[in-house]
């Protein structure tokens, strides 16, 4: 007798499948001969009127969207009869085409029949059938929670994954190196047919559910059935049922023709004039005088917190009319899950920030006089009076350091008069502090984080002197440095080649050597003077900086925290895939079978388990990852280091740079106020293009029977997509 080999054929089998003793029949899909997707289990009907259901469409009846959508999204292959379940006929030899499968209540695991002398092997790979009303799926690739297009948003706005020179140099070795890596691989294995086919069974696996309670809801068309009358209590609760959807449809046919046309034509122009309010307003923060010229949001925190939030403003409702589409198709097809991620992220963003703005905005309004002494008297203190005391201190032998009396008093003396001046010019501004106090308390209420991004503003605009201070100081003492410097090389006998970058010997006369020789030494002992002052604004000016960069950092947060994302992967993992992994399972015991079965018949069967892996959180918050990175890039670098201790500027960082991780969340370009209208007027279409299927409603249309009923639709679709 000559014996067959099929090798190795996997089952996915959904892990709500029934477990009792009633024989049913497998539907699914048949990827390969030796790769099947069990979709559901229809009991108590025959196989043969199984295949003739599917052959003529009978289970996909009554159908709210088209099957082809789901069938299209699966790979385009048919729904098939794959087996069947319990079955009381024993078969001869195996057949990969019909299988038979035996499961029951005390043994969970499906077994395949398998009589054949050469036994084949089965992998039974278990999944949780993910639900696609709450939003479940399963994915290869982790969800993206930022938008794929955001590099070079909004046009002046850096992409956050862009890196300045040092890094793109350090991007390129590496992806050469990678390169070469792969030129010495010394194995290369090509993917297998099951390997590749893993996508589209992950998919298959994503509209099961959809699908299974489809054809369970038609299971009663199947074959012959006898239906029993209804009872007395349930023909009342039927009635009573009846009588409430009555009431209620009649309200909302009321609504809908009476109220909502009327309030709806008010929303729409009311947002049409918040959009153009928008554009204007957009357009003023985003313009340049010149060409080069910075924008007015990239001077100012405030007007970059309004620009982000106009931004989303804007961005809203055609995310909302992207939500809306899905319900016109099968929510397992849909790939908008990663836009509803980021559009309730925002909104419940938004909702906490108006929240913590309200509570902030109520106390600085009843304590506007205490909040504005407050301030007056923390400027005073630090930027004025105290800077006054250090100063004053520097010239008096700091820490027992020896400076030069005359050149440390004119430094002194020209830093007070300095201080003195701003003194008055701010005594000048302070009875306007209490009404500027009540300003930040009023624009609370349009979020916490506006009076932040206030803050920061004041928080430059009263530290004005103390920057020009460590301008002046660092040119100053960058001067002092650099002329010591070629004047030690010219103490040597050597100057600095400034073609080949280098350092030649070179012939000086006597007076050259004699004069250099005097200014070196009466510029180094001058230098520690300098120094004392230039290490005590730009001490001060580093502090501001960090002020700053924490209050930016605190927006960023407010503007871009994953708490939607966090609430999801805490309520439900599967709603936020991270990948998918195969866990090997222990192999159950057949005692539990029913006693006509043979376990000799039983093929050789390993069960392994699919699981939806959950996003990691360093994945989650990655963005804030790159934000640390670019922040100790910027301010903890030894080039930082470099130049503080050489007296070179150290501008704070950009805020293209540190806002791009907000604006990650937005598109590169927003929606205009003409598409705008126009996707308010469309609405979200028909994805089917406004051809019904043919198994929709349960009952099958010809192609003149489908022309004329689009016809007639047409004819009465209204103006807006939501009166309908």
């Amino acid at each position: 007798m000559t014996t067959k080999k099929h090798g190795l054929m996997r089952v996915f089998w959904p892990s709500d499948a029934p477990t009792d003793d009633v024989p049913g029949v497998l539907v699914g899909w048949r990827n390969s001969e030796l790769d099947v997707v069990v979709v559901g289990v229809l009991q108590g009907v025959d196989a043969r009127n199984v295949e003739q259901a599917l052959r003529v469409q009978s289970l996909f009846r009554n159908t709210p969207h088209p099957v082809e959508h789901i069938l299209d999204r699966c790979g385009g292959k048919p729904v098939l009869v794959l087996g069947t379940l319990n079955s009381p006929k024993t078969t001869l030899t195996f057949d990969p085409k019909l299988l038979s499968v035996r499961i029951s209540s005390q043994h969970e695991a499906p077994h395949v029949h398998c009589p054949d002398e050469t036994a084949i092997t089965i992998q039974v790979i278990a999944f949780d059938r993910p639900d696609p009303r709450r939003m479940q799926y399963l994915s290869t690739t982790p969800i993206s929670l930022a938008l794929v297009d955001r590099r070079g948003a909004f046009g002046s706005v850096a992409s956050f994954d862009r890196l300045d020179d040092e890094g793109e140099a350090h991007t390129k070795r590496k992806a050469k190196l990678v390169e070469s890596l792969k030129h010495h691989t010394v194995v290369k294995h090509p993917r297998t047919p099951k390997e590749l086919a893993l996508p589209m069974i992950v998919d298959q696996i994503n509209c099961s559910a959809e699908l299974n309670d489809l054809m369970q809801s038609n299971v009663s068309l199947v074959g012959s059935r006898y239906k029993r009358k209804l009872s007395v209590s349930e023909r009342v609760v039927e009635s009573a049922n009846d009588a409430w959807e009555s009431v209620f449809t009649w309200m909302k046919k009321y609504f809908m023709k009476s109220i909502w046309p009327t309030a709806s034509q008010i929303l729409i122009w009311l947002l049409m004039l918040q959009r153009i309010v928008a554009e204007v307003v957009l357009w003023l923060l985003d313009w340049r005088p010149l060409p080069d010229a910075a924008a007015l949001k990239d001077v100012s925190a405030t007007a970059q917190q309004v620009d982000i939030r106009l931004q989303q403003f804007c961005y809203w409702p055609a995310q909302y009319i992207t939500l809306q589409r899905t319900n016109n198709d099968w929510r397992s097809t849909s790939n908008s899950h990663p836009e509803y991620i980021r559009f309730y992220n925002s909104l419940w963003l938004v909702a906490n920030d108006v929240i913590i703005g309200i509570a902030v905005g109520s106390y600085i309004l009843e304590n506007a006089d205490l909040v504005a002494r407050q301030v007056d008297n923390i400027v005073n203190t630090f930027s004025i009076e105290g800077l006054q005391r250090m100063i004053t201190w520097l010239t008096d032998y700091p820490a027992g350091l020896k400076l030069n009396n005359e050149l440390a008093k004119f430094l002194a003396d020209l830093f007070l008069w300095v201080i003195d001046y701003w003194d008055g010019s701010m005594l000048q501004l302070r009875p306007l502090l209490p009404h500027v106090v009540r300003v930040i308390g009023l624009s609370s209420f349009f979020g916490a984080s506006l009076p932040i991004s206030l803050c920061s503003d004041l928080v430059s605009l009263l530290t004005l002197h103390i920057y020009s201070f460590y301008i002046a100081s660092a040119r100053i003492y960058n001067w002092q440095l650099t002329i010591i410097i070629s004047l030690f090389h010219l103490f040597r006998g050597k100057k600095r080649n400034v073609l080949r970058n280098r350092i030649d010997s070179c012939d000086y006369d006597l007076d050259q050597l004699l004069l250099g020789t005097i200014l070196f030494t009466l510029l180094f002992f001058l230098l520690p003077t300098v120094a004392v002052f230039y290490a005590t604004f730009a001490g001060a000016r580093m502090a501001i900086i960090a002020l700053k960069a924490a209050l930016d950092t605190w927006l960023a947060c407010l503007n871009h925290f994953p708490l939607f994302a966090i609430m999801l992967r805490l309520k439900d993992a599967r709603r936020l895939p991270g990948g998918i992994r195969f866990q090997l399972q222990h192999a159950p015991s057949r005692s539990g079978l029913p006693s006509s079965t043979h376990l000799r018949d039983l093929a050789q069967t390993s069960y392994v388990k699919l699981k939806s892996v959950p996003l990691p959180l360093s994945q989650t918050f990655s963005q804030y990852a790159q934000l640390g990175h670019r922040l100790r890039k910027h301010y903890l670098s030894p080039r930082v280091f470099i130049a503080l201790v050489s007296g070179q500027f150290v501008p704070p960082i950009h805020r293209k740079n540190l806002y791009s991780l907000q604006y990650s969340m937005l598109p590169v370009q927003r929606v205009g106020i003409t598409e705008l209208w126009r996707l308010i007027k469309e609405g979200p279409e028909d994805t089917n293009g406004g051809i019904r299927s043919p198994y929709m409603n349960g009952h099958s249309t010809g192609a003149g029977t489908a022309m004329k009923a689009r016809a007639g639709r047409a004819k009465q679709v209204p103006s807006y997509w939501w009166s309908r």
